[in-house]
């Protein structure tokens, strides 16, 4: 199976931004005298996936904040589509019903309660929650919980999502469904989606493509096609991710 492992060339980087949803170029990013990101560089496609792997502090989850709009670069260029940030924990409003939460970007948008509870309902639905639109955040699952998560991130109406940690709080068997229903989900509502994990082996499932930052400050190092097709193209791509990690 042919890989490529190797950071991107200024040639490819030309070639993946044209026409992206998400292009970064040579962004740096600070805080005091701690260095978080040094000159990284990537695009994404529109609809396509891509995961962020990394060591703890590499910058993984500034690099979301700066996809958002929620930081700004120090050095460097950052273009996106309008994107959200669903981050690792689910920030659930405990008073609220499940379909208010999920309904809540929709209120945000100064959009009425009951019509923002009938244009959420479709997708409460879709997405294996009916039954629950009465339930408070701690009657339900940590799964179910991240689901209403993910249908207020999908009511933002933003091309562009990217997802801190999805599964990172749940139980390794609720991690496994999670992923599995995550790739149906957006089968079902594609969206450009940007992955941030520090699972390998999720991000080779669930992504088109894999990026692996080194530790602080965070580079690009590596890249790696995801979705293997087997259990030994798996097993392969993550040893390559592992030893990029190490290197």
């Amino acid at each position: 199976m042919a890989t490529r492992t190797e950071a991107p060339s200024q040639e490819l980087r030309h070639e993946q931004e044209t026409g992206a949803a998400v292009t970064v170029r040579g962004v740096g990013r600070t805080f005091g005298a701690l260095e978080a990101l040094r000159d990284v560089s990537l695009a994404v496609a529109p609809g396509e996936i891509v995961a962020v792997v990394g060591p703890s502090g590499c910058g993984k989850t500034t690099l979301l904040e700066l996809v958002c709009g929620l930081q700004a670069p120090d050095t460097g260029t950052v273009e996106a589509q309008p994107a959200v940030l669903m981050p690792q924990r689910d920030l659930l409003l405990p008073w609220m019903t499940a379909l208010d939460n999920a309904a809540l970007a929709l209120r945000i948008a100064h959009e009425k309660r009951d019509a923002a509870r009938e244009r959420a309902r479709p997708v409460f639905e879709e997405l294996g929650l009916a039954g629950f639109e009465r339930a408070r955040p701690g009657e339900l699952s940590g799964g179910m919980r991240q689901r209403v998560a993910f249908a207020r991130t999908l009511l933002s109406g933003r091309p562009v999502l990217c997802l801190d940690e999805p599964f990172g709080a749940l139980d390794a068997l609720t991690r496994r469904d999670m992923q599995e229903w995550l790739a149906r989900a957006l089968e079902h509502e594609p969206r450009t989606v940007l992955l941030v994990t520090h699972d390998v082996e999720e991000a080779l499932k669930l992504a088109d493509r894999v990026l692996v930052l080194s530790p602080r400050p965070g580079r690009l190092v590596a890249e790696l096609p995801g979705r293997p097709a087997t259990d030994a193209d798996l097993l392969a791509l993550r040893q390559q991710a592992l030893e990029a990690l190490r290197g």
